[in-house]
């Protein structure tokens, strides 16, 4: 039989993590800036994913999440040439059938790629493995964004798990997935968080854009 970890096991190994990244963000932010930098960098512009269904993706995005398409371009392709192995490193035959950029409220952008070529991978990463990632994005109620997003049929995890000590104390957390199975994140801390009280650089959030 397999062993399997209890609630208040997963809940305070989700507390662990999340108050470690928060702890690890204010060490760093609170540590003077690297004489070091890249030149005129403001900031995170966007994130870029490539998805298997473009059309499923901004429609998840844009009518069930509720961000904004600005854009689409493409498609682009080297047929003959190795542009696209020395401009991306992706196979020399690859083609970009389309590009989406999407909006959601305040915040960096995401760029949604539509790709094929001969070597494509199509497994989905898990958080655990490396290249893993997610998404998250601030909303200002916890128990309604869950209860929507039941509504909507979205594949919710074990949440929303509220964060109740260190650095990351305030927080409440909800993984879900996309269709495809990307991993989201809503998250919330209306109140702030506990380690705010003596950073002298704070987290940047969309809860406060112009901070």
């Amino acid at each position: 039989m397999e062993a399997r970890p209890s609630r208040n096991g997963a809940r305070a190994a989700i507390t662990y993590m999340a108050g470690a990244v928060a702890l690890m963000a204010m060490s760093v932010a609170a540590s003077p800036a690297s004489a070091d930098s890249l030149p005129g960098l403001r900031g995170h512009d966007h994130t870029g994913i490539t998805v298997p269904d473009i059309n499923q993706a901004v429609s998840f995005f844009t009518d069930i999440l509720g961000c904004q398409k600005i854009m689409a371009f493409g498609p682009f392709s080297d047929d003959k040439g190795t542009f696209m192995k020395d401009a991306l490193d992706v196979h020399p035959r690859a083609v970009i059938t389309q590009i989406s950029q999407i909006r959601c409220g305040f915040g960096s952008n995401i760029e949604l790629f539509s790709y094929t070529s001969p070597d494509q991978q199509v497994v989905q990463p898990k958080n655990s493995d490396v290249g893993g990632y997610h998404i998250a994005i601030y909303v200002d109620d916890i128990k309604a964004a869950d209860a929507y997003l039941k509504s909507k049929g979205v594949h919710t995890l074990f949440g929303p798990i509220p964060i109740g000590e260190g650095p990351a104390a305030g927080q409440a957390i909800l993984y879900f997935k996309a269709p495809w199975g990307l991993q989201m994140e809503a998250i919330s801390y209306p109140n702030g968080m506990a380690y705010e009280k003596d950073a002298a650089v704070k987290l940047w959030t969309p809860k406060d854009p112009a901070k």
